[in-house]
């Protein structure tokens, strides 16, 4: 079986615990409680390429990359770097996390999830903050923990880019 290592990153607060929960158990809790350090999900899928089973860490939040425990990135095949779409300071941080982690271990696949878009009313980034993105080639979903909103296919793709990846 082919096992694979995602991290989730982001700053505190973006829904990186809910948007694990909704894609490993299907379940959102209003509830609110700061990850401490690291937790690990695991969740098995089938792909063309065989099962793969999907070793999920869930990092605590973090505005730095200097924040964030290197031994937890060890090992990473891929990455979700969540962004709360209320709080437009959360994708500055978001992007300098993904050029530290360019710079320590190498281009690795990753995607960046718009989260909450359940509270897009709210939304504080414009369309036109992502346009530079996606004109560098950037993957990019919005995602609704609470609703599960694109949640599943955000797994999904990064599983099939990691493959792609290494051969």
């Amino acid at each position: 079986m082919i096992k694979k290592k995602i991290c989730l990153l982001g700053s505190f607060a973006v829904g990186k615990t809910s948007v694990i929960k909704q894609y490993v158990h299907g379940i959102f809790s209003e509830k609110y409680l700061t990850t401490i350090g690291v937790k690990i999900d695991r969740k098995q899928i089938e792909t063309e390429a065989g099962p793969v089973l999907l070793l999920i860490w869930d990092l605590n939040g973090a505005d730095k990359f200097a924040d964030i425990r290197s031994s937890y990135l060890k090992g990473s095949s891929g990455f979700l770097l969540v962004v709360d779409g209320t709080r437009p300071s959360t994708l500055m941080r978001a992007l300098e996390i993904s050029e530290s982690l360019d710079q320590t271990l190498g281009h690795l696949p990753r995607i960046l999830l718009i989260n909450k878009s359940d509270l897009s009313s709210e939304w504080r980034l414009a369309e036109t903050d992502l346009e530079p993105l996606l004109s560098q080639g950037w993957t990019i979903l919005k995602t609704s923990a609470k609703t599960g909103e694109h949640v599943e296919q955000a797994f999904s793709q990064l599983t099939r880019a990691m493959l792609e990846s290494e051969g």
